[in-house]
């Protein structure tokens, strides 16, 4: 991305920002980062601003979720293969799809065998599919992501073991 804001880009997370639930989206590239957010009708419209990508990223502490009224087993999120070595992560933000179309069967479900750079599922982002493709061989233990769920840049989608 060049120094000087893409307007082309900004629509395009827009469009993205309106066609999910998301409440903000943020991109980065080459040092620059946009973030949009999304307020309520009645709020004034959120600023669209580029600031410099921080040298490290650093990680916020997620706020402490509150117990379950019922102590049932905890249902397994993202966030718990969110620094496994064998989590396939999103390469974007975007909306992920684990098939071609609607009708065709997903690339691949638990229990498959996969090689190393086989397509597992698409990144769909300003309107553009991306494979996103296995990172190693092996045999797909969790989908952690449903046809359709917006995801963010690291979220784990998939674990091969």
């Amino acid at each position: 991305m060049s120094s000087q804001l893409d307007t082309k880009i900004i629509s395009k997370l827009a469009e993205i920002l309106d066609k999910t639930n998301l409440t903000e989206l943020e991109y980065e590239d080459e040092g620059c980062r946009i973030c949009l957010t999304r307020g309520n009708n009645n709020a004034p419209a959120a600023p669209v601003y580029a600031a410099p990508a921080p040298a490290l990223a650093a990680a916020v502490p997620a706020a402490p979720a509150a117990a379950p009224a019922v102590s049932a087993p905890a249902a397994e999120s993202s966030e718990d293969y969110a620094n496994s070595p064998n989590a396939v992560k999103s390469p974007m933000v975007g909306v992920v799809y684990l098939s071609a179309d609607p009708n065709s069967p997903n690339y691949v479900k638990t229990g498959d065998s996969v090689s190393e750079g086989d397509t597992v599922c698409l990144i769909e982002a300003m309107k553009t599919f991306n494979p996103v493709k296995a990172h190693k061989a092996g045999k797909v233990t969790k989908i952690l992501v449903a046809g359709g769920d917006p995801v963010e840049y690291g979220e784990p989608l998939i674990i091969i073991e």
